[in-house]
């Protein structure tokens, strides 16, 4: 029985990499995977990459995008055997259930990779919906500066200040967001526990 799948984390956990092993494992054994990113995140220009180096071309989610319909006639055409989301904190919930029925009604694995929370420790909205439905939910670990582990994402200015407030979807990456753990987190915001 095929699954849906979350692996969540902060910012700096490997997301990217561990999608890519993982379509390469399916590859490498014969399988057909579709990698999806989201639309809005012109920096890797049609593909995933890591930050270690690793890439693979990919296609593109936006809002309004029905993907079981999408997946479900690739799949018609030639077999799929794993769907991989990168990005996956902007699916709306309804492409989230969608992506549930690719796993239930298709029979081809959803894994789904993407940050649980947002710079102001809020959840996401399609990080919500995975966490409510996904079979299963695996963390990916990443440390603060303090060795801790890293839980929250704070995102900072190009002086290194930390904002507090704005638009939830800023996209970048280190120049922009720091990974925290939870008491970091907190003090670089200026907040009291």
């Amino acid at each position: 029985m095929a699954k849906l799948y979350f692996y969540y984390s902060t910012m700096n956990a490997g997301k990217s990499t561990s999608l890519l092993q993982s379509s390469h494992n399916y590859q490498e054994r014969g399988m057909r995977t579709l990698v999806y990113t989201y639309a809005a995140d012109d920096r890797g220009h049609g593909k995933v990459h890591s930050r270690i180096g690793l890439a693979a071309e990919a296609r593109h989610f936006a809002p309004g995008v029905d993907l079981y319909r999408e997946v479900s006639a690739e799949h018609a055409n030639q077999a799929v055997g794993c769907v991989l989301v990168d990005e996956a904190q902007f699916l709306e919930p309804e492409q989230v259930r969608q992506l549930a029925a690719v796993a239930d009604q298709l029979g081809v694995p959803v894994l789904c990779y993407g940050l649980r929370t947002d710079f102001q420790g809020q959840l996401f909205p399609g990080s919500a919906r995975l966490l409510a439905i996904a079979d299963n939910l695996v963390e990916l670990k990443t440390i603060c500066h303090c060795g801790r582990k890293a839980t929250m994402v704070v995102r900072t200015r190009p002086d290194g200040s930390v904002e507090v407030d704005g638009e939830q979807v800023e996209i970048g990456g280190n120049e922009r967001y720091l990974p925290l753990c939870r008491k970091h987190f907190h003090e670089a915001r200026g907040e009291l526990l």
